[in-house]
């Protein structure tokens, strides 16, 4: 995941998270569907590290992952792939507040990251890069999420920030292609606002907008997951090709 939205107890739903993956196109993925191994698990697979960007389970666990922007840093040695953490936390069955205090203590071994997971009675948020080095437990409000910290008002977050919260609750599960509408902005950040992360500019540019149109690179996947109070996931992932034209959606309900 490269941009996430998420709306814990704020607006009549327990859970709303709405999701755009960015990936260079070349890496191999499969959509999301139940895998065969763990049919409890909802998920896309990356096909070249073994986890996943985002997913639930039957049980109520749900997770995403965004890679922290820091070019020209090198990964750890033997670092692994940053994906594994959200595929473990959805097949864990350890106690959410236990198993990030576990990863918090050896988080270094990885590259940048950030992690949202959680259930239906917590949700934690950890990055790596985060100068607190501790998990933070998520009360009820509305976060967003990109590629520097939790709430870092960079000018794509805002705008999905503004856009989502707009947008009734009602019409997650009921009209799900409103959500995607609002993931679909290809709105660059004006050169004055854009972050400085250490990109050439024109990259930068390319990066600031919540849907990202590419060749090489862009968003591979939007997101969208909806709990309600009554225990009941609905999860749906609309795919894209490198054109950013929309390939096949699926919808599930848990």
């Amino acid at each position: 995941m490269c941009i996430a939205y998420l709306s814990l107890g704020a607006s009549g739903q327990p859970l709303l998270i709405a999701a755009n993956r960015d990936e260079f196109h070349a890496r191999p993925t499969r959509a999301a569907r139940p895998w065969a191994e763990a049919p409890q698990l909802l998920a896309g697979r990356d096909l070249q590290g073994g986890g996943t960007w985002m997913g639930a389970t039957a049980a109520g666990r749900y997770a995403l992952l965004t890679n922290y922007r820091e070019p020209g840093r090198p990964m750890p040695p033997g670092a692994p792939s940053r994906g594994l953490l959200v595929r473990d936390f959805l097949l864990s069955e350890d106690d959410p507040a236990a198993w990030i205090a576990a990863i918090a203590a050896r988080m270094d071994a990885w590259a940048g990251f950030n992690l949202i997971a959680g259930d239906a009675r917590q949700a934690w948020y950890l990055g790596n890069r985060d100068p607190a080095r501790a998990p933070r437990r998520l009360g009820p409000g509305r976060y967003v999420l990109s590629n520097h910290l939790l709430d870092t008002p960079w000018p794509k977050a805002a705008r999905l920030r503004a856009s989502l919260d707009a947008l009734p609750p009602a019409a997650w599960e009921a009209a799900p292609e409103q959500v995607f509408e609002r993931l679909r902005d290809t709105t660059p950040a004006d050169d004055a606002r854009l972050p400085a992360t250490g990109l050439a500019p024109e990259r930068e540019r390319l990066l600031s907008s919540p849907f990202i149109i590419s060749p090489d690179y862009g968003t591979r996947c939007s997101t969208v997951l909806a709990g309600t109070a009554d225990g009941r996931v609905f999860f749906s992932e609309q795919g894209y090709d490198a054109a950013g034209r929309p390939l096949e959606r699926h919808d599930w309900r848990l």
